[in-house]
């Protein structure tokens, strides 16, 4: 299982950013994705997620409306649209996929959100 992420970057507070996680390794269609970020000195926190089959999604209620995941089975890539970011969403973000009961994660990407 492999997952690499990709799309960070500085951006100017208000900007907006879309994150990918290329997946590999195991049949992505059929596992739930999911985003998490760690911000500097915090724990790392659940962001979002999208279920294999119907894409119904879910989001930390803090950031609905801002944020949406989504995923393209064909290309084996889950995103993550970020928009309206500000200073606090600074952090490195992650994906995961929980396959064979365990957790898989990327290495993260770096979003950095200041003027």
């Amino acid at each position: 299982v492999q997952l690499v992420e990709s799309g960070g970057g500085l951006v100017q507070p208000g900007g907006s950013l879309r994150l990918s996680c290329a997946a590999s390794g195991f049949t992505f269609s059929s596992y739930t994705m999911s985003w998490y970020r760690q911000a500097p000195g915090k724990e790392r926190e659940w962001v979002a997620l999208i279920t294999r089959s119907s894409g119904s999604t879910n989001y930390a209620e803090s950031l609905k409306g801002r944020f949406t995941i989504s995923r393209d089975n064909a290309k084996n890539t889950v995103y993550l649209q970020m928009n309206s970011l500000k200073p606090e969403d600074t952090a490195v973000y992650y994906c995961k996929v929980r396959w064979s009961n365990m957790d898989y994660w990327g290495k993260g990407t770096l979003v950095t959100v200041s003027s």
